[in-house]
C-alpha cells in the first residue's frame, strides 16, 4: 500500500488548520484520524480554548456543506432533522431539510439540549440516515458530526447518555496554549477572517481513497491481543461501573491502523495503540465515584500496567 498519501494528508491538514489554532497539531491529527475512520468527534474543554474555531477550520479544510447548530434547552428534534410543510402554491407537502443534512455538522454545546433532542442525533450518527414522517433519507458522504461541550458549567446542562457517547469515535480536550504560543496570537487578525481564507486541502476523492487504503494496514496477532488485553481489563476492573463496548474495540483497532499509516508505516505497532487509546476509550467507560480519578487517568494507568508485546 502507498502510505505517502497518509503522510501528506496529515501534513496538509495540520498546516491548514494550524493557521487558525496554534500549537494543537496533535488535536488536528486526531481529527484527521476520525475523518478517515468515518467517525464522529466530541471536543470537551473549558470555554475560550478554541474548540469551535478548530472545528470550523477543520470543516473548511475538508470542504463539503457545513452547518453549525447552537444547542439550547428549547431546541426540538424537528429543528435538527427538518419537517414536511404544506406549500399553498403547489398544494403539496414539501420537505424542508434541517441542518443535520450537511456533510459537516457542528453541534455546539450539545449538552445544553434536552435528551429528546440529543436522541435525534443517534440515528444519523450511527446509521448515516434520517427518518422523517416514515420516510428515510441517506446522508451524503463524507458525513461527520463534531460536537462541543463545556464540562464546567453544569447548570442548565443535560449529560449525554452512554449510548450516545459510545457513538463518538473520539473524545478530545485542547487545553490551554503555552505562554509562547499565546503570545503569538496577541494582536493578530481575527480567527474568523483567517478561516474565511482557508482553502480546501482534502478532496472527496482523496478521502475515499484514504478510507479504502487504511484497511490494508497490517495488524499482527500480538497487537490484536494487546488491544483485547486493554479492553478486557476495563471490563474486569472493580474501579469501573462498566467497560469498553465492542464498538470501542473496533474503533481502537481502526484508529491504530490510520495512526500507523500517517506515520508512514503499513503495519501497526503497540505505540500506535497507546497513542489512540485515551481519546478512543476514555468516554466509553464509567469510573466509580469512590475511585477518585477520571476516566483518562484510569486508561493512562492501565496502559502503564499492562505488558506491551515485543517486536518480533
Amino acid at each position: 500500500m502507498n502510505t505517502d498519501i497518509f503522510v501528506k494528508y496529515k501534513k496538509r491538514l495540520i498546516e491548514n488548520c494550524g493557521q487558525v489554532i496554534v500549537g494543537k497539531d496533535e488535536a488536528i491529527r486526531r481529527l484527521g484520524v476520525c475523518l478517515v475512520a468515518s467517525g464522529h468527534v466530541l471536543l470537551e474543554d473549558l470555554p475560550g480554548t478554541g474548540k469551535t474555531m478548530l472545528l470550523r477550520a477543520f470543516a473548511k479544510s475538508i470542504g463539503g456543506n457545513f452547518k453549525r447548530i447552537q444547542f439550547t434547552p428549547d431546541i426540538v428534534p424537528t429543528d435538527l432533522t427538518g419537517i414536511h410543510f404544506f406549500n399553498q402554491k403547489t398544494s403539496e407537502f414539501e420537505l424542508r431539510k434541517g441542518p443535520l443534512f450537511a456533510n459537516v455538522v457542528l453541534a455546539d454545546e450539545i449538552n445544553r439540549a434536552v435528551p429528546r433532542s440529543q436522541s435525534a442525533l443517534l440515528e444519523v450518527m450511527e446509521e448515516r440516515q434520517i427518518s422523517i414522517d416514515g420516510e428515510t433519507f441517506r446522508m451524503e458522504e463524507p458525513y461527520i458530526v463534531m460536537a462541543t461541550q463545556n464540562p464546567v458549567e453544569s447548570y442548565g446542562t443535560f449529560p449525554l447518555p452512554e449510548a450516545q457517547l459510545d457513538r463518538f469515535f473520539m473524545k478530545m480536550k485542547l487545553g490551554y496554549m503555552t505562554e509562547e504560543q499565546e503570545k503569538q496570537i496577541m494582536g493578530r487578525e481575527d480567527a474568523k477572517d483567517i478561516i474565511d481564507r482557508l482553502s480546501v486541502c482534502i478532496t472527496r476523492e482523496e478521502l475515499m481513497t484514504l478510507r479504502n487504503e487504511y484497511k490494508l494496514v497490517n495488524v499482527s496477532d500480538d497487537v490484536k491481543d494487546y488491544i483485547m488485553s486493554i479492553v478486557t481489563a476495563t471490563r474486569e476492573s472493580e474501579r469501573l461501573a462498566y467497560g469498553v463496548s465492542a464498538r470501542g474495540t473496533i474503533a481502537l483497532y481502526r484508529a491504530s491502523q490510520i495512526s500507523a499509516a500517517m506515520e508512514g508505516r503499513d503495519y501497526v505497532i503497540p505505540e500506535d495503540v497507546k497513542r489512540e487509546a485515551i481519546p478512543v476509550l476514555s468516554h466509553r467507560i464509567a469510573v466509580i465515584t469512590r475511585s477518585h480519578m477520571d476516566s483518562e487517568t484510569f486508561i493512562s494507568e492501565l496502559l502503564d500496567e499492562l505488558p506491551v508485546p515485543l517486536e518480533q
